[in-house]
């Protein structure tokens, strides 16, 4: 029987691994109490890969008190070997009595096991509690486990008349210094930031995390690495000297026939992972670089692009979430428009729906999802 005790409880274990947000790439964000009765004695989130899992440090801080407890996990606990011990098998030895996992974990390695391990030991095992906010916590992971894609949200900075930059490609800045914070942290919650050359040779941007312009992150850990950059560049055009491509930690996408091309050698030299994929009349077969973004473990993927590029994500249907951030301005009729959409008519118009709106600095922010 689920009581509002359970739901508390769970509760708590989701909002610990929020805590994780910026930090546990490419591992899931998960959180875990252990309690007795009304009393928690234990809780803990997965901080960072490699480093103690959240049952574990719930269990080290609940010590004894773990024998007979109760233990709230949003995510399945493991049942192999990875770079740390399996969970399931420490909640088993702790002496615990009953497990609430919210969701079972996709990962083929995982899925059913680690709880079918925790029965077959005699605990007691309830599943599905809160398990929309738990899936909430980790969108980019379930989907790659179950797809092999990774979740991808498109960011776009735009005036009221639904420009991104005046018409000579002048663009900064549109919002204010409040959007620009929120979407720095996004960018830190992000595996991979992706742009297409034509941002590179117009912008010379870095798209890093700049922790100084991330504000108070509040009770979560501190990031420690910058997302993995992405270039979408036909030709490998993107200068060797351009400021993306500094620290390294850049995959570019070009096409097959460019691999062995000068331009493209000089930027293997510099340490620049370079990939050939497909590319259609308008521009890159953004499938096939999801595709590859799955294989090397990105699960939630930033689109900061141009308009063809994020008109190719939005025209294939293939955004997960649109993180729309709008000025109170307008820069006129000549400026660049959000996204490339020859669309004619009203039937061809791309709907979507409203996830959330609210207020950053002057500002509106919002997220939406397609209809």
């Amino acid at each position: 029987m689920i009581d509002v005790r359970d739901r508390a409880m769970m509760a708590r274990a989701v909002q610990l691994a929020w805590r994780g947000r910026y930090s546990t790439h490419p591992n899931p964000r998960v959180g875990c109490v252990i309690a007795q009765g009304d009393r928690i004695v234990g809780e803990g989130w997965h901080e960072r890969a490699g480093e103690a899992h959240a049952e574990i440090r719930a269990l080290s801080q609940a010590g004894a008190e773990a024998r007979d407890a109760t233990a709230y996990v949003t995510l399945e606990p493991c049942s192999h070997f990875g770079r740390t011990p399996p969970c399931a098998r420490a909640l088993i030895e702790a002496g615990v009595t009953r497990v609430f996992a919210a969701t079972k974990d996709p990962n083929p390695s995982v899925s059913g096991r680690g709880l079918d391990m925790l029965r077959e030991a005699g605990i007691k095992v309830i599943e599905g509690l809160l398990a929309d906010e738990a899936v909430r916590l980790n969108p980019g992971f379930m989907k790659r486990m179950n797809t092999g894609r990774p979740w991808v949200r498109l960011k776009m900075a735009a005036s009221l008349d639904g420009r991104t930059a005046m018409a000579s490609g002048e663009s900064q800045w549109i919002t204010g210094p409040e959007s620009r914070r929120d979407v720095q942290r996004l960018r830190a919650m992000s595996d991979a930031i992706l742009t297409g050359v034509g941002t590179v040779l117009a912008d010379d941007p870095s798209m890093t995390v700049r922790r100084e312009e991330l504000g108070d992150i509040g009770d979560a850990t501190e990031p420690s690495r910058q997302p993995l950059r992405v270039i979408a560049d036909r030709d490998a055009r993107t200068p060797p000297s351009a400021t993306i491509l500094r620290g390294g930690n850049v995959q570019l996408f070009c096409a097959s026939s460019a691999l062995p091309s000068a331009p493209a050698q000089d930027l293997a030299a510099l340490g620049i992972s370079l990939t050939g994929v497909a590319w259609k009349d308008n521009g890159v077969d953004v499938a096939e670089l999801l595709d590859s973004l799955g294989e090397l473990g990105i699960n939630e993927l930033l689109v900061e692009a141009g308009p063809t590029l994020a008109g190719t994500f939005i025209s294939e249907n293939l955004v997960d979430e649109l993180w729309l951030y709008q000025a109170p301005v307008f820069l006129g009729s000549t400026g660049r428009p959000t996204a490339n959409l020859p669309l004619e008519t009203m039937a061809d118009k791309v709907q979507w729906n409203v996830l959330d709106r609210r207020q950053v600095g002057e500002d509106q922010r919002l997220i939406l999802a397609p209809r």
